[in-house]
């Protein structure tokens, strides 16, 4: 388990931060071509729309809750995560920051 300064410098590691970004714009295409909507579809697109046309400003908080749901791991599995495993915690956190 990372202790939480290790958690915090996690926060600059540029390819963890390219990681989250990609995934952030992965989660606003899913959610932009959604076949059964949830109730919550409108603030998720409006998140959506913000993810697509500046993904950093959206990334940099989403990287709390990334470093969050991994806070259980070393930095260095953090830091190993694969794509799906990135991907899952951002899908799981989206309804948080679309305010829903």
């Amino acid at each position: 388990m990372a202790a939480y300064k290790d958690l915090y410098k996690l926060k600059n590691d540029s390819d963890f931060q390219d990681k989250v970004a990609v995934a952030v714009v992965v989660a606003a295409q899913s959610i932009s071509k959604d076949s059964d909507p949830p109730a919550n579809q409108a603030a998720r697109l409006v998140w959506a729309e913000k993810a697509m046309t500046n993904p950093a400003s959206v990334a940099g908080p989403m990287l709390w809750a990334v470093l969050a749901a991994n806070k259980t791991a070393s930095t260095t599995q953090i830091l190993a995560a694969e794509d799906p495993a990135i991907q899952a915690n951002v899908d799981d956190a989206v309804n948080l920051f679309a305010g829903v």
